[in-house]
């Protein structure tokens, strides 16, 4: 799997970016310092079915040429960072101010790792990970590799006044995640760096989910703080999209629909002088009242008494300690709950439906409401040195919306007049969604449209698409249109890997 993250810009301002991750921004310091940014991607091991990773991002240093060296983080706290989310997406982790010139390197440090799978192999791991179960694990981390400096290319650089600059930090899981299940981020090609053109495009900068702190309406602007406490002035335009906004909150798409308290997802699109972030898009998560958790489905049972989910968490937007990230929830659908897609203004391919709980499949992202009052804790077990459960949780689910969910494998077919391709079948994909237990004989059927967006290739359009080709792909999941066919799913995003990276 593939993770990024938008390290630093500098220009009047730092600026750090986490592909499928939060940013955070610094008000400047000085006069004429400029943003740095910084970002992340990921990359799963062969032959692992790595369902969740989560890392903890403690300090980030860039070091001058000459003078102190700039911390990029605005306060002591870490930013944890759900690798296994970033195949083709890229959160915004921080900004920060520094001054104009040289700089020689950047340093960054991690903890805490925290490690899900599903153990498909033909036998147990350490007597405690039965073959067929899913199962979690702090993995241990060498002491020496927790720290990353970067001091060649594109080290050094030169910060610009009024020309923020961006790093892209590349998580690759296949490499870092050692055969004993360690971590070791110090292994050549396990975490690497690229500097992000002069003027990125939306999708390099990522995305930014929050409470909303305070709404100017006058000036189109907001404030936003994310789970890990840092706080983001937002700047809204006639062209920002407003998605999935209730009618109680408003009537039209504007910054009218905000209000302290909601939860939103922001896609950051530019970074203007001060570090004020631009948004491109801005979605409604939840009220201030509302929970919700979002997950993948591993597990699908009905009855007579209706269908019930298990939900692998990987986000939950109010922080709610009760929903731990990692965890396993048992999920039960209510009767009368809704069911629909999130599709940010991406139209669908005709024939392709959700509407109901027979349209669930196994692999597939989703976001529900929480039933006040219906959730409560069976196991605690939480990340420990050893191999165990994941930690267990049971609520009802009011609603179901469709998220895009995020498969990384190999081009084994084109057909050019359907405009689609399969991923998969032998060799791939590798990293997958549940419950893909045998990748050489898994394959998908990828619908593109007009508005599929392409990322690395010789052209960036369907035209740019090979045979053999190792692609993360980032579309909704849909159940196979026959009991012998593949799934499908409807790409929002293809990015090319290149050297089996990702």
């Amino acid at each position: 799997m593939r993770k990024n993250l938008f390290l630093l810009f500098v220009s009047a301002m730092a600026m750090l970016l986490l592909a499928g991750c939060a940013t955070t921004t610094v008000s400047p310091s000085s006069a004429g310092a400029v943003p740095v940014s910084l970002s992340m991607t990921d990359d799963p091991p062969a032959g692992v079915s790595v369902l969740f990773f989560q890392i903890s991002l403690t300090n980030a240093t860039l070091t001058p040429a000459s003078g102190t060296a700039i911390s990029l983080l605005s306060n002591n706290t870490p930013i944890q960072i759900d690798v296994t989310q970033l195949q083709a997406l890229s959160a915004f982790l921080s900004t920060a101010n520094v001054t104009p010139g040289s700089y020689n390197s950047l340093s960054l440090t991690f903890s805490s790792p925290e490690l899900v799978i599903f153990n498909a192999s033909d036998s147990s791991i350490a007597s405690s990970c039965a073959v067929g179960s899913v199962c979690e694990i702090a993995p241990s981390i060498d002491d020496n590799s927790a720290t990353v400096n970067f001091t060649t290319s594109p080290f050094p650089v030169t910060v610009t006044a009024n020309s923020p600059l961006g790093f892209l930090i590349d998580f690759h899981l296949n490499t870092i995640i050692q055969s004993d299940l360690s971590v070791d981020l110090g292994v050549s090609n396990g975490v690497t760096i690229a500097e992000l053109p002069p003027a990125p495009s939306s999708h390099q900068f990522g995305n930014l989910t929050g409470v909303v702190q305070s709404v100017n309406a006058s000036q189109n602007q907001f404030t936003l703080q994310t789970a890990w406490g840092r706080t983001f002035t937002i700047d809204t335009t006639a062209s920002t999209a407003f998605d999935d906004f209730p009618s109680s909150a408003c009537t039209s798409a504007s910054i009218s629909c905000l209000s302290a308290g909601q939860i939103v997802q922001v896609q950051v699109t530019s970074v203007a002088s001060g570090g004020v972030l631009q948004a491109g898009q801005v979605t409604w998560l939840q009220a201030a009242t509302q929970q919700t958790a979002q997950g993948t489905i591993i597990g699908l049972q009905t009855s007579s008494s209706g269908t019930t989910m298990k939900l692998l968490l990987h986000n939950n937007p109010s922080n709610n300690s009760g929903l731990p990230l990692g965890g396993v929830a048992s999920v039960s659908i209510a009767s009368g709950a809704t069911f629909s897609v999130d599709a940010n203004g991406f139209t669908l391919p005709t024939g392709l439906s959700f509407t109901s709980a027979s349209n669930l499949f196994m692999g597939q992202e989703v976001q529900v409401d929480v039933v006040a009052g219906s959730l409560s804790t069976s196991s605690a077990h939480g990340f420990s040195s050893s191999w165990g459960p994941p930690r267990s949780l049971s609520f009802t689910a009011s609603s179901v919306e469709l998220e895009p969910s995020q498969v990384t494998g190999t081009i084994t077919g084109l057909d050019s007049q359907a405009q689609s391709f399969t991923l998969g079948g032998n060799g791939g994909p590798f990293f997958f969604p549940w419950p893909m237990t045998a990748p050489n004989a898994v394959s998908f059927n990828v619908l593109t449209t007009s508005q599929t967006t392409y990322q690395g290739f010789s052209t960036d359009t369907y035209d740019g698409l090979a045979d053999s080709d190792f692609v993360s792909v980032s579309g909704w999941l849909f159940p196979p249109a026959s009991s012998s066919g593949p799934p499908t799913l409807a790409a929002e995003t293809v990015v090319m890997r290149s050297n089996g990276m990702f």
